[in-house]
């Protein structure tokens, strides 16, 4: 059993990111933030599409399109394979929990 709030902690320096469950089909992370954002000019474009939700704290995700999307507590996005996204920020005074589920679609 394992609970998806404890077990670690980011720090201001660095997010944490642990994989949960990893298959052929399928792998889900949780990602704990505390102010990170991604840096300057990086885009994630991912092979595999993402859903992403926000279990705990808030942040905003941005688009190479403009579009951004902020998050909060049970807030979640899907983000299909090849979209271009980066994340703006996190809660600097407040932990980010995320969850995430990456699969081919």
């Amino acid at each position: 059993m394992q609970n998806i709030f404890s077990g670690f902690q980011a720090t201001p320096t660095h997010e944490a990111v642990e994989e949960l469950l990893r298959s052929p089909h399928v792998r889900i992370e949780r990602i704990v933030s505390n102010g990170q954002a991604s840096p300057e000019g990086f885009w994630y474009n991912q092979d595999e599409s993402e859903w992403v939700a926000v279990l705990e704290g808030r942040a905003a995700i941005g688009f190479e399109n403009g579009e951004a999307v902020e998050l909060s507590a049970g807030d979640a996005i899907t983000i299909p394979a090849h979209t271009r996204h980066r994340v703006l920020w996190t809660h600097s005074e407040q932990r980010t929990v995320w969850l995430a589920v990456f699969y081919h679609s």
